[in-house]
This record gives C-alpha cells, sequence and structure tokens, in this order.
C-alpha cells in the first residue's frame, strides 16, 4: 500500500515539474510562427540581459541564463522545434536521450554568438572595440528620431560554426603540437646559439591545423557580412554622443567581441534629403543647447520698421519675428528669442520626473544696401535727407575733431648712403 502511496507521489511531483517548465516561446518573447532569424535575435538579447557576468551574485539570474540557452537550444534545431510543439517539454528530453543529441553547455552557446569563451567566472581575451562615427542632421537631434546604418562586421561562420573546416575535423598541429609556437636556435657567434620562440608557420599559430576547411569561411572561421545597427537619437542628444553596444564590434572564437562605440556627429544640412518640408531651422547653427540664425533685413526695414518674419522651426512651428513702423533694428544687433533653442538632454530622457526645457534662439541681424537706385529715387532720398539733415542732422566729421584739410608732411632731405 505504501508503495503505491509513493509512486503516486513521485508522480504527482513529476507532473508539478513539467508544468512548472516555462514554454519556451514564452520565455524568449516570441511567437510560435518566430523565424530562425527572430529566435537567434531574442537569444542574444536575453543571454547579455541575464549572463552572471552582468548579474554577480543573482542566482536567478543564472538560472534564467541557463532556461534561454535550453529554449534557444530546442527552437534553433528543426527536429527538436517540432518535437516540442507536438510533444512539449518531456518529448524533447526523450528525443535528446534516445536521438544522440549532445547537450551543450549553455557558456559554450554563448560564445558561439559573441565570441570567446563563455564560461562563468574564466578571464577571456577581449577583442578591439570598433568606433564609428555617424552623421545626424540638426533636424534629426533637435527631433529624435531612430535611424540604421550598416558596417561590414566579422562574424563567426554559421556553416563551420567557427571551426573553419567542412566536416568537423580539426587536428592537432604536428609542427608545434598544439603550442601554436615553435621554439628555433640561431647561431650568434661559432658555438654561441640563442633560442627563440616564433609562432608556429605550419598553423599560423593556432595550434590546429584544418584538412577540410570550409567552403564559406576558407578556414578563417569567420566572415565579413554587411551588418545593419538601428541607433535611437534622443532628443536634444549633444553633438558627439556616444551609444555603446556591448560585444557588438567585430566577433571570433579567439575572444569575446568588444564593444561597438556609435559617436552621433552633426553633418551639414543638404536640401534634399535633410529638409523634405522646407523648415527654416535645418540651416540653424548650434552651441550646445542654443540655436543661431542670421536674419537679412533690407535699410527700409531696419530703419523704418513696420516687418514680419515667419521662421518654420525644426519641428514644423512658426517663430515670428518682426518690428513695429518706427522701431530701428541696428546692423550686426542680435535678438535673444527664449526658449526657441534645442531641447535640452537629460540621462533619463523625457519621463514624469522632469519637464522639456530648451535653450535660446539667437537671431543676428544683417542690413543689406541697395547696389543701385533710380534717378528720381535717388533725387527724392537725397532732397529728404537734405531737408531733415538742415535741421537735425549731426556732421560726424565736424564732431570727430579731425581735421577740415589734409596736412602734408613736410619733405626732409634724406642723406645719400
Amino acid at each position: 500500500m505504501w508503495l503505491r502511496a509513493a509512486a503516486l507521489l513521485l508522480l504527482l511531483a513529476f507532473a508539478q515539474l513539467v508544468l512548472c517548465a516555462e514554454d519556451y516561446y514564452k520565455l524568449l518573447g516570441i511567437s510560435k510562427d518566430a523565424t530562425e532569424k527572430q529566435i537567434k535575435s531574442a537569444y542574444k538579447q536575453l543571454s547579455k540581459k541575464y549572463h552572471p557576468d552582468k548579474n554577480p551574485g543573482d542566482p536567478t539570474a543564472q538560472d534564467k541564463f541557463v532556461a534561454v540557452s535550453e529554449a534557444y537550444e530546442a527552437l534553433s534545431d528543426p527536429e527538436l522545434r517540432r518535437v516540442y510543439d507536438q510533444y512539449g517539454h518531456e518529448g524533447v528530453k526523450q528525443q535528446k536521450q534516445g536521438g544522440g543529441f549532445q547537450q551543450h553547455d549553455p557558456f559554450d552557446l554563448f560564445s558561439r554568438f559573441f565570441g570567446g569563451g563563455g564560461h562563468f567566472g574564466h578571464q577571456q581575451r577581449r577583442g578591439q572595440n570598433i568606433e564609428i562615427k555617424l552623421g545626424i542632421s540638426l533636424r534629426d537631434f533637435y527631433n529624435g528620431k531612430t535611424v540604421e546604418f550598416q558596417w561590414d562586421k566579422q562574424q563567426i561562420c554559421e556553416e563551420c560554426d567557427g571551426t573553419g573546416s567542412e566536416d568537423g575535423r580539426v587536428d592537432t598541429c604536428d609542427v608545434c603540437r598544439g603550442h601554436g609556437v615553435v621554439i628555433q636556435k640561431q647561431m650568434l657567434a661559432p658555438g654561441m646559439y640563442q633560442q627563440v620562440q616564433m609562432q608556429c608557420h605550419a598553423c599560423g599559430g593556432r595550434g590546429k591545423t584544418i584538412p577540410h576547411k570550409c567552403p564559406v569561411c576558407g578556414g578563417n572561421r569567420v566572415v565579413r557580412k554587411p551588418t545593419t545597427v538601428s541607433v535611437t537619437v534622443e532628443r536634444g542628444a549633444p553633438n558627439g554622443a556616444r551609444v555603446v553596444y556591448e560585444n557588438e564590434a567585430d566577433a571570433s572564437p579567439d575572444y569575446t567581441a568588444g564593444d561597438l562605440i556609435v559617436t552621433l556627429t552633426q553633418k551639414e544640412p543638404d536640401l534634399e534629403q535633410d529638409n523634405p518640408d522646407r523648415v527654416d531651422g535645418v540651416f540653424f547653427r548650434r552651441r550646445g543647447d542654443d540655436l543661431f540664425w542670421t536674419e537679412v533685413l533690407s535699410v527700409r526695414e531696419a530703419w523704418m520698421g513696420d516687418w514680419t518674419r515667419n521662421l518654420t522651426h525644426l519641428d514644423g512651428h512658426v517663430v515670428r519675428l518682426g518690428r513695429k513702423r518706427g522701431e530701428v533694428v541696428q546692423p550686426g544687433h542680435t535678438e535673444t528669442v527664449k526658449g526657441e533653442g534645442m531641447p535640452k538632454w537629460h540621462e533619463n530622457g523625457d519621463s514624469v520626473y522632469h519637464t522639456t526645457e530648451f535653450g535660446d534662439l539667437y537671431v543676428t541681424y544683417t542690413v543689406v544696401l541697395p547696389d543701385q537706385m533710380e534717378s528720381g529715387m535717388e533725387k527724392d532720398f537725397w532732397a529728404t535727407f537734405e531737408k531733415w539733415r538742415k535741421k537735425k542732422g549731426v556732421d560726424l566729421h565736424a564732431d570727430s575733431g579731425r581735421p577740415d584739410k589734409p596736412v602734408v608732411a613736410e619733405d626732409h632731405a634724406h642723406e645719400e648712403l
């Protein structure tokens, strides 16, 4: 009787274990009709998020990392995925036990995507960071935008899984015996020798040789492919802002991939590409959080006033400039328009914790004089100026205190040398 009770309890415990196992699709955050590319993308993001090196002392994260690796291992294999869709976790377990499937270490699986050994706690050689400068228009800095660019990234060959071998066979180098280096003797003088350690010429320092090289990578284990990167430009981001993508630089089986660092730099405006709506703000000049603009006025506008200008800002709203009749604008005068500069960038972005602040817009006025006038216009203007000059005019020459006539210096005799 007690045997039947124990068996029943064991069966219930096993059933509970199976029911508690999280659905692989849900674990990766993908749908059941997800493509191979979507499965890989989900695994890459989650494995980096829960990697133990990024979450020291957090056993929950390590368990999640292992679970994510297990889910990817099942769904990335077409046969295992078919079994899982039909029979669930228990079907995958039985298939692995009876089908000769190799159980992968989750850290080794991680290293296939990001290069180098992935074992937790092991110090691995790290590859170089890659820095790329990306030209961004002032309009995109102001409004914020997600842009994409491509670069030729070194990736681990998927055809051979980074082994460089067509059939998976990799032999230990006979010359260096797997060390990657050889010791050679160099004679310094008769009877005197020096031992020099040199890279093995037979295997190129790898310590391994490949009898049948992979046709895709040619035995190099890596290939370069155009890779699309999506960059989010935040509103008001400073010129020269850096966006870091961890472990997204060149990958290799020999080292952990470095970081891809994208530097956002403001580019010169382009009428066709950057200004489809023909906004004036595209030609603003930026200095920190402030914007600068030069407005051209005629002599009449600068002297007599009674004018308006409507500047179309970078987001399409209109900034109105103007003077009433009789208000004079001096050439070179700079006007400050408060709150019409760049959005001030915050580390936590636009959030409920703060309101978006803006810098100022500085408008400098330049006055354009006419090159020529019609004779009738010239006579009218001259008569008007003469009339008012005699009444209220200022004689700038007389007020300057300069001499009325030119002073001629006396000739001085020069001694001949």
